[in-house]
């Protein structure tokens, strides 16, 4: 099974929709753009945000298993994908590249 690198690329907080529809002490995500993580038999890695884990593991577990092309042809590298956790107001974007695969870029 290939180990799977997860790259924080984005993140979002949007302000005005937590004022409005959230708790006042609700604040971003505490994930940082350029953490990486590593995950290995498919395992969520530590210190993972387990709601971004829950979105991501599908393309995790089958980049680990060898998959390719899973967002139908957009990614130039087949061997990864961008994926998103599902959080309207804080929203987190990662860069997912099965290992080897992964440039060194």
């Amino acid at each position: 099974m290939l180990k799977v690198r997860l790259t924080v690329i984005k993140k979002s907080f949007y302000s005005e929709l937590s004022s409005r529809y959230e708790q006042p002490d609700v604040a971003p995500c505490p994930l940082e753009e350029g953490m990486v993580f590593i995950s290995q038999n498919a395992e969520m890695p530590a210190d993972m945000c387990q709601s971004a884990w829950l979105n991501l593991y599908p393309y995790v577990l089958t980049l680990a298993h060898g998959g390719t092309d899973l967002l139908d042809g957009w990614m130039r590298d087949p061997h990864s994908a961008i994926i998103s956790c599902n959080d309207g107001v804080r929203p987190v974007s990662f860069l997912l590249e099965a290992l080897p695969y992964a440039s060194q870029a």
